[in-house]
């Protein structure tokens, strides 16, 4: 059978071990490349892998890998010195997911010598880890067109260069440390960065807030919104959206991008194949016109710091700040601007003078008219944010309430709230669509 069609995945296998929470049990998969390549199962794309792993896992992955449609399994190089163990601290992304790769200090890698049949693939998406980019530009046929994933271990898109005039696409994240260093605060001159590779399509992927595409032979830029739903398990989510966008490329950029969005969110929702590939053969029974018409939340992570979040909570010094911790860095992950009136305007005790309650009370007022939301953890029914929820509801804006010990199930709070729950990650979705449509009304 020809493989000129097919699409080449070429990157590490690991094993992704999620240890046990509460309510929660520890779970164990197949990860790396593995999450692209039941992506393109789910679609019943033609592919094949070329694998970065440890000889204990060969045989293992190439069972599983074969099991779900892939055409050819190439073992690339062996890893010794570390078993490729990912330790996954926050399965549903939250905040930063903490992976660990297990001894990555000492890890080796020896290309292996039966590689020969990487030469008769003309497509392929490269996923970079710790092994030397040059070296497969070398064992790949001259006209390949190579996409990439640069979300993680690519520290230099130097190490680019070598495919430069046969790059179809580069993948990006908000998430991803080269983001953050270099364009956190402005996208500009890392997109120009990755234009001088000549790809026909750069994918910028914004976690809950959706993402945007630009094709730059139609000189074109498209938003892609995201559809929130409950996070299962977010490992593997941005692999499936570069494997199908990037198979699906040569049927349109901007199709492409919106049918992979949906293959990822199927797959953030379930750990279960084949109810992945179930709700994603559906999706895609659905035109790319209706999905622009269903719509979704688009907030890119430039725009999040335009509407100030109000964050009312007994947000002292002296309680037990576990839930408001938690909350605080999954704002601040996520690039939201949030304001903290009691540390911007002080922590008062009973015994504080009246003077000082009522200028305080002044400064917090005005704090929360400048705000556009208000981001509410009401612990211990304190009842200061409580007032702070009834203000904003008053104001009209828009109040998230995260109540993570179930203490104000109360009809007001309830069904005043845009979103009401002691989940963060329902909480966190309910910021990004409340936001999203105050960016659409502001456009």
């Amino acid at each position: 059978m020809s493989v000129d069609q097919d699409l080449l995945l070429v990157g590490e296998v690991f094993i992704d071990f999620t240890p046990p929470k509460a309510g929660a049990d520890a779970k164990l998969r197949l990860g790396g490349i593995v999450h692209a390549a039941r992506g393109l199962w789910a679609i019943d794309a033609r592919y094949a892998v070329a694998a970065v792993c440890p000889s204990y896992l060969v045989d293992q992955a190439r069972a599983y890998l074969q099991s779900i449609g892939c055409g050819e399994f190439i073992w690339l190089a062996k890893v010794t010195g570390a078993p490729n163990v990912i330790a996954i601290g926050d399965p549903t992304e939250l905040a930063d997911q903490a992976y660990q790769d297990i001894l990555r200090d000492e890890k080796f890698l020896e290309f292996c010598s039966d590689t020969a049949g990487l030469k008769a693939y003309k497509s392929c998406l490269i996923f970079p880890g710790k092994y030397d980019l040059a070296v497969v530009r070398n064992l790949l046929a001259d006209d390949i067109q190579a996409s990439f994933d640069i979300a993680y271990d690519l520290p230099d898109l130097a190490l680019l260069e070598s495919y430069k005039c046969n790059v179809a696409a580069v993948i990006t994240s908000t998430s991803s440390p080269m983001f953050l260093e270099r364009a956190s605060s402005e996208v500009r001159d890392l997109l120009d960065d990755l234009r001088d590779l000549s790809p026909q399509a750069i994918l910028l992927k914004e976690n809950r807030g959706g993402s945007r595409v630009l094709d730059l032979h139609a000189d074109g830029m498209e938003e892609v919104p995201a559809l929130l739903g409950e996070t299962v398990n977010s490992v593997g989510v941005g692999d499936v959206y570069s494997a199908v966008f990037v198979y699906l490329l040569d049927g349109g950029v901007f199709d492409a991008a919106w049918k992979a969005a949906r293959a990822a969110t199927f797959y953030a929702q379930t750990t279960y194949p084949d109810d992945f590939k179930r709700d994603a053969q559906r999706s895609f029974k659905v035109t790319v016109d209706e999905m622009r018409d269903l719509g979704g939340t688009m907030l890119p992570w430039h725009a999040r710091p335009e509407f100030q979040i109000y964050f009312a909570a007994p947000d002292f010094s002296y309680i037990d700040r576990k839930h408001i911790e938690e909350a605080l860095g999954s704002l601040a992950y996520h690039n939201f601007r949030v304001r903290r009136p009691v540390q911007e305007n002080g922590e008062l005790t009973p015994q504080s003078p009246m003077h000082e309650m009522r200028a305080t009370y002044m400064d917090d007022v005005g704090l929360l008219e400048e705000c556009a939301l208000v981001f509410a953890i009401p612990l211990g029914r304190d009842p200061g944010t409580l007032v702070e929820v009834g203000m904003a509801l008053a104001a009209k804006k828009p109040v998230i309430t995260y109540d993570p010990l179930n203490e104000n199930a109360n009809t007001m709070v309830m069904a005043g709230s845009a979103v009401y729950s002691y989940k963060l990650d329902t909480c966190l979705n309910g910021l990004f669509e409340a936001m999203s449509k105050l960016r659409a009304v502001r456009q």
